[in-house]
């Protein structure tokens, strides 16, 4: 009887170390990149260009109000997702909003890429729009992964006396991927969309072989001294919200002023996902748009 229980654990354990060999089998192997949905030209134009063979969307209102600002957005997806449809809805419902465009670059995606491979891409790429915009008329916008992405970007760059963009926006931005914060555990418990444990093995694929300390994998450790007009949006019921309260901190002791939005009972990157409250997303909402036209 022992032995038949044995045999049925063992084969149980076969199976999913099969599927689980098959699932990293396939992100190792596939390069996958972000698809425009079909519906956006309904309202927008889509234009679509390559940098280092991989493709930067350009979206642009088809009526209505238009003008100089550019967006350059970086979705998120814990670094191994492309833009999904809900972030294409977001994107639409801004650019018709406020006449803007947005730029959408693809960037390259763990585990088949890593951080390096990643800012061998944006870093060149932002120093390229900037010579085709005014910093004036730029705005740097992430959620989740690529929140942390575009901290750490601006952090890099601003080190170098590379022009910052006019503001920066961050959606429940992710500041650190070895997440050992303890605050995390007891934020875990409401937390029904991010799992700790699944988060840090994707942060381990983004991080490659020598990244996992790196402050351009854990914007939470850069230099943030010479950064500007930040806004943070964070809920409370997201396990990346402690750390945003530590990056806070971090910046009050260089100076840096950073304005920081909590919601109470809001979940991951919710104005997107739309995973709280209606009258959470539209606070949040009207909060993005108010930074946005603010002078």
């Amino acid at each position: 009887m022992v032995r038949k229980i044995l045999k049925g654990i063992l084969k149980i354990i076969l199976v999913l170390l099969i599927v689980v060999i098959g699932i990293l089998s396939y992100y190792l192997l596939v390069d996958r990149k972000t698809q425009q949905p079909k519906d956006m030209e309904t309202a927008c134009y889509i234009e679509t260009k390559y940098y280092q063979n991989r493709k930067v969307f350009f979206v642009t209102p088809k009526e209505g109000i238009k003008n100089n600002l550019r967006i350059l957005y970086f979705h998120g997806g814990s670094y191994m997702a492309e833009a999904t449809k809900q972030h294409w809805d977001f994107i639409k419902k801004i650019v018709l909003d406020t006449g803007c465009t947005i730029i959408l670059p693809d960037y390259p995606l763990a585990p088949k890429y890593n951080y390096k491979n990643v800012f061998e891409m944006v870093e060149p790429f932002y120093k390229e729009v900037i010579q085709q915009v005014e910093t004036k008329n730029l705005i740097v916008m992430g959620d989740s992964a690529g929140g942390g992405l575009a901290l750490a970007l601006e952090e890099k760059l601003s080190q170098e006396e590379i022009s910052m963009p006019k503001k920066t926006i961050l959606i429940s931005p992710w500041l650190d991927v070895r997440l050992t914060n303890p605050a995390i555990n007891e934020v875990q418990k409401v937390d029904k969309q991010l799992n700790k444990e699944t988060l840090k093995l994707a942060g381990i694929a983004y991080s490659g072989e020598d990244g996992i300390n790196s402050y351009l994998v854990n914007p939470i450790d850069g230099d943030l001294s010479k950064l500007k007009n930040i806004m943070i949006l964070t809920g409370t019921y997201d396990i990346l919200n402690p750390d945003v309260h530590v990056l806070k901190e971090r910046a009050k002791k260089v100076d840096t002023p950073m304005d920081i939005k909590e919601y109470e009972k809001a979940g991951h990157i919710w104005i997107i996902e739309k995973n709280s409250t209606q009258e959470l997303e539209q606070q949040a909402y009207g909060d993005i748009l108010e930074f946005i036209n603010k002078e």
